[in-house]
């Protein structure tokens, strides 16, 4: 049985712990508002440019003149997987769920005989994808949205990937980010950015909300010379809606974690207590006996 003191300074160790969960809850509460309102306002936006790019891929020959970033390089052989984590930890299944997702693509990839190439944003996936897949891993990028996802942070992501595109060093981008849907709940998402996906031919593609068909946009002064500003805009918006909606998943998780950690810590102070309690009962009864004991004694 362990002692009084023992039992204090559990109890001490505990308290101190739980002001540390209850801070921890607090701020990442805080921060979950405004990443919210970020990737909610992010949403409608990258929506809308996904749409028209599936509206104009879907009328437009691929075969003569289209851009690379719309048509392909014609193969899918080489992939490069984007893994979007967090770097800190303490955020319950956050990053593990993301992990795991992500090897899942990446094992069915190479079940298919495809070469994977994996970039990692946020240290966290790195240090679980390397136990594996080491040698697939091109470069780590940290510190995104360490105070506020910024969209310069996205677009240097976009520009990175649209260089290594030209040049040749992977056909297909997909990234695997988790979606914030509350407080308590996110859902992991695969998603190509490169090339532009488009529908399958034959399909009609409807509006995510109307469920009209999508309207035909007309191009001025030529379809080239827009879709030569825009793909490449398009990558980095994409971007920046994954990286707001992981960083709101990314708070709202941890605040979920901190809450579970805070309440734990709580029913752990009560167990103690009533332990201690117990034992300190148990040690002043033992001593009134010895005492009650020693009088009859005499």
């Amino acid at each position: 049985m362990a002692s009084l003191k023992d039992l204090r300074n559990r109890i001490n160790s505990v308290k101190a712990t739980r002001k540390i969960t209850s801070a921890m809850k607090m701020v990442a509460a805080a921060k979950l508002r405004r990443a919210q309102e970020q990737a909610e306002a992010a949403r409608p936006f990258a929506e809308r440019m996904e749409r028209m790019l599936a509206s104009l891929g879907g009328s437009m020959n691929l075969a003569t003149g289209a851009p690379r970033l719309l048509a392909g390089t014609g193969s899918d052989q080489v992939h490069l997987v984007v893994v979007a984590t967090a770097d800190r930890g303490l955020c319950g299944g956050f990053n593990t769920n993301i992990v795991r997702r992500a090897r899942r693509l990446i094992e069915d990839l190479l079940s298919q005989g495809k070469t994977v190439k994996i970039l990692c944003v946020g240290r966290k996936g790195r240090d679980q994808l390397r136990r594996t897949y080491r040698e697939y891993i091109q470069d780590t990028i940290e510190g995104i949205g360490r105070r506020n996802v910024e969209f310069v942070e996205a677009d240097q992501i976009a520009t990175r990937l649209t260089e290594m595109f030209d040049a040749g060093e992977f056909d297909v981008a997909t990234i695997v980010y988790a979606r914030f849907k509350s407080a308590i709940s996110n859902e992991i998402t695969v998603q190509q950015i490169i090339p532009a996906p488009l529908p399958v031919a034959g399909e009609v593609v409807e509006e995510r909300t109307s469920g009209q068909p999508l309207a035909l946009y007309e191009y001025e002064p030529s379809e080239e010379a827009i879709l030569a500003e825009l793909l490449p805009r398009n990558v980095a918006i994409q971007l920046y809606r994954a990286l707001l909606e992981n960083a709101a998943s990314e708070h709202g998780a941890r605040m979920t974690a901190m809450d579970n950690a805070t309440r734990n810590a709580g029913e752990m102070i009560d167990r103690l207590t009533l332990s201690y309690n117990r034992t300190r009962q148990a040690q002043i009864t033992k001593e009134l006996i010895e005492i009650i004991s020693g009088a009859e004694a005499i």
